[in-house]
């Protein structure tokens, strides 16, 4: 049975004439007597009373009439509601970052500014590298990208040119380790050249471990590392770290409560912590019908002082 037999049923029960309701549903008087004819088979017995002028509903049709109805009036409420749902959804703007901005600061800061409802967050994008970000702008795979930025000069091989940013926050990157029995780090830098520490470390084509290695190259004590594993997600990181396989620089947001409970502890005091600030990208070639309004409320408010670490 399908909806639009009900709708002709509905027809003809207003006109009470077959010419006339066939008319109204726009399709010829046999197509539509044949449709009601198999919703009568369909039904099981005779809902219209042909032999009446007009043409009259049997005791039966009266009956599945109110049940059309009701079924009708559901199936155009479920429409429109399918339909606004489907234009929120492209109304939507779509967010896309790393790991651990996702798990850290994304969900506060969409709360504070109450964009919960207008951006959602792209979940296939946690464990992308940097040109990736910026990769899906261009193709607007999706609106926004909220990405770590350096805060030094740091070669990134990124074109801006179709870009613009806004940074919303700062970060900072600290070295940690699991400690050992009397509670002090398992793996304190800077370690020396005949044991280096190990070293759980970052893609090496990623942002962050680009900006780690720019850091300690600038120290005029030279940290001796040596890498055991490499990783694009913090949690996998911080994960190997906790367990004791060797260091590994953390976001500060994302080592905190570890720190405080001290199953995490530092690895070397400040000197050896890394800057960032956190920036939050558009391709100026986007035409997503919301995303300039967006833009414009949120270079309002600039950098945002709770999300600074």
């Amino acid at each position: 049975m399908e909806i639009r037999w009900l709708e002709d049923f509905i027809a003809l029960a207003h006109t009470r004439h077959f010419s006339r309701a066939a008319e109204t549903q726009n399709v010829t008087q046999p197509t539509f007597s044949r449709r009601i004819k198999l919703l009568e088979e369909e039904m099981g017995t005779t809902l219209v009373n042909r032999q009446t002028l007009p043409l009259s509903l049997t005791p039966a049709g009266e009956e599945f009439l109110r049940l059309c109805e009701q079924v009708t009036e559901r199936v155009r409420l479920s429409r429109e509601r399918i339909q606004q749902i489907a234009d929120d959804q492209a109304r939507r703007i779509v967010v896309a970052a790393p790991q651990s901005l996702l798990s850290y600061v994304l969900p506060e800061w969409l709360a504070r500014h109450d964009l919960t409802r207008r951006v959602e967050p792209y979940l296939r994008a946690t464990s992308w590298l940097l040109a990736d970000y910026f990769q899906a702008l261009e193709r607007d795979e999706c609106d926004l990208a909220l990405c770590y930025w350096p805060r030094e000069r740091v070669a990134l091989d990124i074109d801006l040119t179709n870009h613009e940013s806004l940074e919303i926050g700062t970060e900072t990157l600290v070295p940690v380790c699991a400690p050992d029995e009397t509670g002090r780090p398992r793996f304190a830098l800077p370690g020396q050249r005949r044991h280096p520490l190990p070293c759980i470390a970052y893609h090496p084509r990623g942002l962050i471990q680009r900006v780690i290695e720019a850091r300690l190259t600038r120290l005029s004590q030279a940290a001796h590392l040596v890498t055991l594993n490499e990783n694009v997600q913090t949690a996998n990181i911080k994960e190997l770290v906790t367990l004791g396989y060797g260091l590994g620089w953390l976001p500060w947001r994302a080592a905190r409560r570890s720190l405080e409970s001290g199953e995490l502890v530092r690895a070397g005091d400040e000197r050896w912590d890394v800057a960032l600030t956190i920036r939050l990208f558009r391709s100026r070639q986007n035409l997503h019908p919301g995303l300039d309004a967006l833009w414009h409320q949120l270079q309002e408010t600039r950098h945002d002082p709770s999300l600074s670490s």
